[in-house]
């Protein structure tokens, strides 16, 4: 599996998701995709649910409060850089169960 994108940042991380909404199943990670966290969220992409989906799944995963985490580029793309605050590149990697 490659390994992912990660930017440490002053105070925390940035990464690229791919976003797949509309799923019809919970919200989940689906592992790596061209070095991109690939994750299904279960709203639909209309009037920034899909977003409010998968910041808060982001937040709950990763033990952090949902205002650390925001999406800083893609807000209407599949593609997103997304960033959080208050933790490394290696917390990430082990809350998102992607350190095989």
């Amino acid at each position: 599996m490659a390994e992912p994108a990660i930017q440490e940042v002053d105070g925390g991380v940035v990464f690229t998701a791919k976003i797949v909404p509309g799923s019809n199943s919970p919200t989940r990670i689906c592992g790596l995709l061209d070095g991109m966290l690939k994750v299904k969220v279960s709203a639909a992409p209309e009037k920034g649910k899909a977003n409010q989906c998968l910041l808060k799944f982001l937040a709950k995963q990763l033990g952090v409060k949902k205002n650390a985490v925001s999406i800083i580029s893609g807000k209407t793309s599949p593609v997103k850089h997304i960033q959080v605050s208050g933790i490394s590149a290696d917390t990430l990697l082990k809350k998102l169960g992607l350190n095989k």
